[in-house]
């Protein structure tokens, strides 16, 4: 590695690609598909946890993830298909994010 580039570029970028790599594998699982094959291509993820959070009040388990998944990709203008890429791709940015940060902040 150069001594150029900076610790926190090079996980900041591992980052960027981390998370465009997991939308992607998501996004070829789930779009165009139905409500049941977006639900067990997500299946036991922290996305999935994620939108369970977001859903519906008083629904529990896969109505609820299902009803968060439609609210989060609903705020973006998007279905349950993008909920479930937003979702599972979040986690995986907000580590990135807060690795970049630390790695900014000790730096020299």
């Amino acid at each position: 590695m150069s001594e150029n580039i900076k610790k926190s570029t090079v996980v900041g970028g591992v980052g960027v690609v981390a998370t465009g790599a997991t939308a992607a594998t998501t996004a070829s699982a789930v779009v165009g598909g139905s409500a049941a094959t977006i639900m067990s291509a997500t299946a036991g993820t922290t996305g999935a946890a994620l939108a369970a959070t977001a859903g519906t009040a008083g629904t529990a388990g896969g109505a609820a993830i299902a009803s968060g998944m439609a609210s989060v990709g609903a705020a973006v203008g998007g279905g349950m298909a993008t909920g479930a890429i937003i979702t599972v791709a979040a986690p995986v940015a907000i580590i990135a994010a807060a690795g970049y940060g630390l790695f900014k902040w000790f730096e020299d």
